[in-house]
């Protein structure tokens, strides 16, 4: 049994490490609330270009001048996976999701005889999955959105995609992360950015949205200059949405995270400070009885 001076230790350093999470916990409340308005704000502006590009897609005419970022290459050989995860831990299972999906894909692909190339942006990404493709990972991205996500910083990462996709290194390229819904509740979202793909429920949601024929564009000065500035643009936006999501699902989970273990450190504290006094409690009567029954043998 611990003596009462191991408890009362025990106890303080639990009470420290309580004001610490706790600590932790108000911060990553404030900067929730920052992150989940600039995720939520550039949800429209995202969506509404991921249908554009639907729309584009369904129009035979604009496929003709399209490149490579719009329909392909022509093959799918080689991929990339782009992991989005964050430089620190302590938010829970926020960066092992992500790469539990990014492992379930990547072993498929190897499975099915394809290439694999990986980008993490974030250090945990790649401190979690080096052990089993350590070789495939060609660069890690670090201090992005540690003074809020800014979308220099989505440029940068889009900038070095298209330059690896016009270098001929991979024709599909997808980037998993984390969709905020709620600070208890992050979906892992994988989410294809080259070539251009629409799942079919969006698809399907704006056609029942619109009710009526698809639109039909007319491009001027001509399709090859708009889509040339356009899908770089498309590509900008859906990296600085993902990571937009991802800052605001991290500061969710570790708000979470560190709520859980503040409440699991009271219960210790209880937990311990009953142990304690019961010790004590026991030790006092021990005392007693030894003095009591000295006092009779006199």
């Amino acid at each position: 049994m611990a003596t009462l001076k191991e408890l009362k230790t025990r106890i303080s350093s639990v009470k420290s490490t309580q004001k610490i999470t706790s600590a932790m916990k108000m911060v990553a409340a404030s900067r929730l609330k920052r992150a989940q308005e600039a995720a939520e704000a550039a949800r429209p502006y995202a969506e509404r270009m991921e249908r554009m590009m639907a729309s584009i897609l369904d129009n035979p005419g604009a496929l003709e001048g399209a490149g490579a970022l719009l329909g392909g290459t022509g093959s799918d050989d080689t991929h990339l996976i782009v992991v989005v995860t964050s430089d620190r831990g302590l938010c829970g299972g926020f960066n092992s999701s992500i790469s539990r999906e990014a492992r379930k894909q990547i072993r498929a692909l190897k499975a099915d005889s394809k290439n694999v190339k990986i980008l993490c942006v974030g250090r945990k990404g790649r401190d979690q999955l080096k052990t089993e493709f350590g070789n495939t990972i060609v660069e890690t991205y670090e201090g992005i959105g540690k003074a809020g996500v800014k979308f220099e910083e989505a440029q940068g990462v889009a900038a070095n995609i298209i330059e690896m996709f016009e270098a001929g290194e991979f024709d599909v390229c997808t980037i998993i992360f984390n969709k905020f819904v709620s600070a208890i509740t992050q979906e892992v979202t994988p989410l294809q950015i080259i070539p251009v793909q629409i799942s079919d429920d969006d698809a399907a949601e704006e056609k029942q949205a619109d009710a009526g024929p698809s639109a039909i564009y007319e491009f001027e000065p001509s399709e090859e200059e708009i889509l040339a500035d356009l899908l770089p643009s498309n590509l900008n936006v859906q990296v600085f949405r993902a990571l937009l999501e991802s800052s605001a699902s991290e500061h969710g989970a570790r708000m979470s995270a560190m709520d859980n273990a503040t409440r699991n450190a009271g219960d210790m504290i209880d937990d311990l400070s009953m142990i304690y006094n019961r010790t004590r409690q026991a030790k006092i009567t021990s005392e007693l009885i030894e003095i009591i029954s000295g006092a009779e043998a006199l």
